[in-house]
């Protein structure tokens, strides 16, 4: 006799591992993987155990499907929302990107199609951004009768300056990835059939670094984005001293003069 047939629903979100790099997608292709709230509350629960796995070096994020990496929130959940409502869930996306952005390891977005609206707020979120030649991004909710909500305002001033965040924000017209890689928003552009390999490839030369170095680079990193130049200063003179008790930068520098490619431990 076969088993009936289940009634649980796909999970919004899944995750692989393919050695120390882990691959978390978001899983709704039918709804080209817009983000409702069960989906920002499963990303937020896939990077909290992406964090606290040990062998979890790097991150990979993606969307399911050919056609987006995030086509945006979901609008049919928006649409009956009140002004509380919508700030909180507003508060929710935020919390969750500030997660991602806040990861002890490398994240790369691995944008294979559309990433518009949260769904660019998402990739912008993440530490590198590799997108494929035809993936389109956009902040498109002035065509809502809306503003971005998940940070896409301060990201995107961050990323690409005062004027091309006035034109994406206000305009609302999507740019293609080499536009975007122009105002350095993206890292890289590659070839569609391309961008699976060349992340892999970029996210196991980071898996390969010292771990402890990679997190004080990001910690200095997101530190002195918020922060006057002398308090920055300050703190990566302090996590520069930290790395000097640590087993990896015995074994780098020795690795260095002994003429070897380092291995290390993350100790």
């Amino acid at each position: 006799m076969s088993a009936a047939p289940s009634d649980t629903p796909p999970s919004p979100v899944t995750t692989t591992d393919r050695g120390a790099v882990r691959v978390i997608t978001v899983n709704r292709p039918d709804k080209l993987n817009a983000l409702n709230a069960a989906t920002l509350d499963a990303l937020h629960e896939a990077f909290d155990a992406a964090a606290a796995a040990p062998s979890v070096r790097v991150v990979v994020l993606t969307g399911a499907g050919a056609k987006a990496f995030v086509a945006g929130a979901d609008i049919a959940e928006m649409n009956g929302l009140t002004p509380v409502q919508g700030r909180d869930f507003s508060l929710r996306g935020q919390r969750m990107m500030r997660r991602v952005e806040k990861m002890p390891k490398p994240v790369i977005a691995m944008v294979n199609g559309f990433a518009l609206g949260g769904g660019m707020e998402l990739a912008m979120c993440c530490h590198l951004r590799i997108a494929a030649d035809s993936a389109k991004l956009g902040q498109p909710e002035i065509n809502l009768g809306l503003i971005p909500g998940f940070g896409g305002t301060q990201r995107l001033l961050r990323l690409a300056g005062r004027a091309a965040t006035l034109e994406l924000c206000l305009v609302g017209a999507p740019i293609d990835a080499a536009r975007a890689r122009e105002l350095g928003i993206v890292n890289r552009v590659v070839a569609s059939d391309e961008l699976e390999a060349e992340t892999m490839k970029l996210a196991e030369q980071l898996a390969n670094a010292a771990p402890l170095a990679l997190r004080g680079m990001l910690d200095c990193i997101n530190v002195g984005g918020e922060c006057g130049i002398e308090e920055g200063l300050e703190y990566e003179s302090a996590q520069f001293g930290l790395m000097f008790s640590t087993d990896d930068m015995r074994e780098g520098t020795g690795a260095f003069l002994e003429r070897r490619k380092p291995v290390f431990s993350g100790a």
